[in-house]
């Protein structure tokens, strides 16, 4: 038995990562419901076009950017570049449905003779989409692609943590934007009286807004996070001997 046990799971880990799957898929259904029940569902050639675009800005930049953060807390003991893999896969996905939707937006518009990018929402939610575009193909680069070193990663490490959750937060934002523009487009006369798509909508503003919370709360927390590994440790002891060198009359092993 001279094998080492995984370490346990820390406690309250597990709970806050189903607290914020359900949030998640609770978010999903409801947008689902609020442009199926109240904006005629979602179609691509047609009218209904437009809808592809919230759906897809939910699914791709909240809930699988999400879900790609949580990647190194969930999966705590596994292959390092197992879990960069999956980290990589799931936002390159995200991506890619998000892609989508803009496309989705833009075609619409043109149908309809709508100017583009000219509102907040579309500012911010366009920055979102291009600087996680350039925050992935960055983080391929350094962590996932052979070619950096070791240093070089250790310096933008920090750098790439904290982009990772201003840029989900961002994309949070602009969707909280476009749902407050949409119900001022479609609903603006009603929307104060509390009609029944002025709630749902609301509803899903403070499941994005929670969702975002129980993300960031797990992130966040220190000891959740996914411990080094030996061979990692092992680097990290290497490049601190490299560049502190060694100390003086120091024997050779």
């Amino acid at each position: 038995m001279d094998g080492a046990a995984a370490p346990a799971r820390p406690a309250g880990l597990s709970a806050y990562v189903a607290v914020s799957q359900l949030l998640g898929l609770t978010l999903l259904v409801t947008t689902g419901a609020w442009l199926g029940c109240y904006r005629g569902g979602v179609a691509w050639h047609s009218p209904l076009q437009f809808n592809v675009h919230p759906l897809c800005m939910v699914l791709g930049m909240v809930f699988l950017q999400g879900d790609a953060l949580l990647v190194y807390r969930v999966f705590r003991n596994e292959a390092k570049r197992s879990t960069k893999a999956l980290h990589a896969l799931l936002h390159g996905l995200a991506l890619l449905i998000a892609l989508v939707g803009i496309i989705a937006v833009f075609e619409s518009h043109r149908t309809k003779g709508i100017p583009d990018m000219y509102s907040l929402h579309s500012w911010c939610g366009m920055a979102a989409f291009v600087l996680y575009l350039l925050q992935w193909l960055l983080g391929c680069g350094f962590f996932l692609l052979p070619g950096a070193s070791f240093s070089l990663r250790g310096r933008y490490k920090p750098q790439h943590i904290f982009f990772g959750i201003a840029l989900f937060a961002l994309s949070i934002a602009a969707c909280l934007l476009g749902i407050t523009e949409m119900l001022l487009f479609n609903i603006r006369d009603s929307y104060s009286r509390f009609v029944p798509e002025g709630v749902l909508a609301n509803t899903l503003g403070v499941l994005l807004v929670a969702f975002g919370l129980v993300v960031g709360y797990v992130l966040t927390r220190d000891e959740w996070k996914r411990p080094p590994l030996a061979e990692e440790l092992a680097l990290s002891m290497d490049f601190k001997t490299l560049t502190e060198g060694e100390s003086p009359g120091g024997g050779s092993q």
